[in-house]
């Protein structure tokens, strides 16, 4: 059976989330440290883990596999649930794969090697646009069904 699984520290479309996964009454179990609000919905699971570093995603990777669709913008964790047989979605809809993952944790690793560096070069990631929330909304309606099958 499909889950859908929100690293949901820091993840700005859980709502959007929510919707799908009603839609196709897939439950979704929200994992974070705390500090969310509960959702009324009976598909919705809130998972509150305890404080410390990567615990949520820790929890996450020991659950997610195949058929299960996990939302996260924590590269290493999507890594583990990728290589685990899970579908990935970045918050803006890009899909995190076999084929890609390699290539997005190198880059991931080259930044915060830049970043560490040159102590001038801190942020600079773009903001969330109308336009990453509705390619997120269209990339997990596809992962949803595709997860399904």
């Amino acid at each position: 059976m499909t889950t859908l699984y929100i690293d949901a520290d820091a993840c700005p479309v859980k709502a959007e989330a929510e919707r799908v996964a009603t839609r196709h009454k897939v439950p979704m179990k929200v994992v974070s440290n705390g500090g969310l609000r509960p959702s009324q919905n009976p598909l919705v699971e809130t998972v509150i883990v305890p404080e410390g570093p990567d615990i949520a995603d820790i929890w996450i990777a020991d659950r997610a596999g195949p058929g299960d669709v996990v939302i996260t913008g924590d590269i290493p964790l999507a890594a583990k649930c990728v290589e685990a047989g899970a579908r990935v979605l970045k918050h803006n809809g890009e899909a995190l794969t076999q084929a890609n993952i390699g290539n997005v944790l190198a880059t991931r690793d080259l930044m915060a090697d830049l970043r560490a560096a040159d102590p001038f070069r801190q942020g600079g990631g773009k903001g969330f646009t109308k336009a990453d929330r509705s390619r997120f909304l269209d990339a997990l309606e596809r992962e949803l069904r595709a997860a399904k099958r």
